[in-house]
């Protein structure tokens, strides 16, 4: 496919997004939701996009994740975003569990002048960037080092983490299907994930908005197992019908 000049611009706007809906692009580029269609089609029967329901988001593997440094940059402003209405919501002298992910280690700059604070976490960056917190007190779960991203995964993990009680829960994931699944590419991260579901009174999920309709190959969870969702935008249907029914609060980070 040899792309137009609006094709191109369209392809470099999901490019820079992540994934968007077509009506954003149809205002976008001041076209027809027909002609997004059209060039959607052509895109992804070339290969450049993939399509899910009311949308086009980049070609993605449903087995690998992206490389780290490729996660830390992409949507970095709404992460920062979403960083930030977190720490808002996290009360001083709270405990939290905090799990794998660039969005994740945005929080956790935001928590830098918490108090009394006590982090339980599988993930060194988390604990590195939370060390320079005096009134933070950090317990680092033991296991597997991942080197592309400084991850610590494993059943040594896990069972540190089901010794605590922690007020807040808060994860990162990769994915969430139509379905309501929350999905990930690793089975070992994914257990790690479900101790932290287990062992908090309250479940906060953080997700831009290129996480919807994200396809990844293992089952994390369920919505109906989140207290709250914190994203930079309002989510694509089915999303906010499947939140609102599973009584699961959504913050949009202004």
């Amino acid at each position: 496919m040899n792309p137009n000049p609006r094709q191109t611009e369209l392809l470099a706007e999901v490019r820079s997004r992540g994934s968007a809906t077509v009506e954003e692009l149809a205002e976008r580029f001041g076209v027809t939701l027909q002609t997004v269609r059209r060039d959607v089609k052509l895109m992804a029967a070339a290969g450049l996009v993939s399509r899910f329901h009311g949308g086009v988001r980049l070609p993605t593997s449903t087995t690998e994740n992206l490389a780290y440094r490729q996660r830390e940059a992409l949507n970095a402003d709404e992460k920062r975003r979403i960083a930030r209405a977190v720490a808002q919501a996290v009360p001083n002298g709270s405990s939290l569990l905090m799990n794998i992910g660039t969005t994740v280690e945005a929080v956790a700059r935001e928590l830098l002048q918490h108090r009394g604070l006590r982090v339980i976490t599988n993930n060194l960056n988390v604990a590195a960037i939370l060390a320079d917190n005096p009134e933070c007190e950090v317990i680092v779960a033991g296991g597997l080092v991942r080197h592309k991203d400084r991850g610590i995964i494993g059943a040594a993990a896990v069972e540190l983490i089901r010794q605590f009680k922690v007020d807040i829960g808060l994860i990162g994931i990769s994915g969430i299907e139509a379905d309501g699944s929350l999905r990930d590419f690793d089975i070992r991260e994914v257990q790690v994930a479900r101790a932290i579901i287990e062992q908090s009174r309250e479940v906060w999920l953080v997700a831009d908005h290129g996480k919807f309709n994200r396809p990844a190959m293992v089952e994390l969870g369920r919505i109906d197992q989140l207290s709250l969702v914190f994203t930079d935008k309002l989510p694509p249907e089915p999303f906010p019908s499947l939140l609102a029914d599973a009584g699961v609060q959504v913050e949009i980070a202004k």
